[in-house]
């Protein structure tokens, strides 16, 4: 529970302006859920005509710009940020001058590979094995013992594959060290999970303690970039109902307010193991936009401004479908005319499209969400339509 200077929890109604670090496409669709609810919003991005400064106020300065974030609190009854690479020393000033919910402890856990597993333990909850590497020789000791293929990462930075390295082979090791000290970061290498599935599960914690989790998605991604999340993720039921349990465990442990994205392996045994967390609106939870009686991005407005958290359940089936640069050109090609397989397999593909100016190759720019009967109907329509033929089998 986060009290304000009477002791009570602070409610921030619709009317007042949340500030948001960073100006992203998920800064955007914050602003754009929150808008509808009656909020206003001001954003601190380095990048002008950014995809949130598109639909709300924007302070075009670099993150750890100390005179434009004091300009943001200035601006803000309340502020958030939209992903977690924010200079987590400017959280931390905001704190003292404005009202920062989620506070700056969250970003500095899980700005940190090492950190971020040692709070997951901390939390009761398992992780794949792990080592901390800082020399070559630790690494080929560590390699040995956890068997081969292992992924050695960079402890801070790093997405969508970027600071890893999968070591196949024992020779691999001097080429992976050299290669990923070159971050002059810790290292971390990891056991490798054969996993059956990976899963993500978001969660959203208020400021004052209610907590909500959103329907698992099975993840599937193409060259380390999501690819489609589906929903229901087609596993057992008891497997779901553990995920969303460790979801919402991590984040009463972690004291997280506002959303939580919680990434698991799932092994052919039905063991989970988390993987990563992102204290932010996540990719895997776009699909609640249009699926869920509450999106994602309503339901972190609500509970970092202490309003009751929103009813979570699933409307309808639903796979989201990531559009990268190389897929921009085709899907407004398809928006532009009738969609006969939408008709005939009964689906809605609804299109979102985050106001980025270059469609660079392999880079998000938007993401369709295929409500349907059933998953298979909206895998079908993916597949039928040709645009994402070379991410790999659905």
């Amino acid at each position: 529970m986060i009290e304000g200077k009477n002791g009570s929890v602070t409610t921030i109604l619709p009317g007042a302006r949340i500030g948001i670090l960073g100006g992203g496409q998920l800064g955007r669709m914050l602003a754009n859920a929150g808008s509808a609810m009656g909020y206003r919003f001001v954003t601190l991005e380095p990048t002008p005509d950014s995809p949130m400064g598109q639909v709300s106020e924007q302070i075009v300065a670099a993150y750890d710009d100390r005179e434009a974030a004091r300009q943001l609190a200035e601006r803000s009854d309340v502020i958030t940020y939209e992903f977690e690479n924010v200079n987590a020393e400017v959280a931390a000033m905001l704190m003292s001058e404005s009202y920062v919910p989620q506070g700056s402890e969250l970003l500095y856990t899980t700005q940190h590979r090492l950190r971020e597993k040692r709070a997951i333990e901390a939390a009761g909850v398992k992780v794949a094995p792990y080592a901390e590497i800082s020399s070559e020789d630790e690494l080929l000791e560590a390699v040995r013992r956890f068997g081969t293929p292992c992924v050695l990462k960079t402890a801070t930075g790093g997405y969508d594959g970027k600071g890893q390295w999968v070591i196949r082979d024992e020779a691999e090791v001097p080429s992976a060290f050299a290669e990923l000290s070159k971050a002059r970061t810790q290292l971390v290498l990891e056991q490798f999970i054969d996993f059956a599935m990976e899963i993500s599960v978001i969660a959203a914690r208020s400021t004052t303690g209610e907590i909500k989790a959103f329907p698992p998605a099975e993840n599937i991604h193409n060259e380390n970039i999501l690819h489609l999340s589906i929903v229901p993720a087609r596993t057992q039921e008891a497997v779901l109902r553990e995920a969303e349990r460790l979801a919402v465990r991590i984040a009463e442990g972690l004291g997280v307010v506002g959303l939580i994205a919680v990434e698991i392996f799932v092994t052919r045994d039905g063991e989970l193991f988390v993987n990563e967390l992102a204290p932010r609106p996540h990719n895997s939870g776009h699909y609640t936009m249009e699926a869920c009686r509450t999106s994602q991005f309503e339901q972190h407005v609500r509970a970092i401004c202490g309003l009751p958290l929103g009813d979570t359940g699933l409307l309808t089936p639903v796979v989201m479908v990531n559009v990268l640069g190389q897929h921009v050109e085709p899907v407004l090609a398809r928006t532009a005319v009738a969609d006969e397989a939408a008709k005939r397999l009964g689906v809605a593909p609804k299109l979102h499209l985050y106001g980025k100016k270059d469609a660079v190759f392999k880079r998000k720019m938007g993401h369709v969400n295929v409500l349907a009967p059933n998953v298979e109907a909206a895998l079908d329509w993916i597949n039928e339509t040709k645009i994402w033929k070379v991410e790999g089998t659905c």
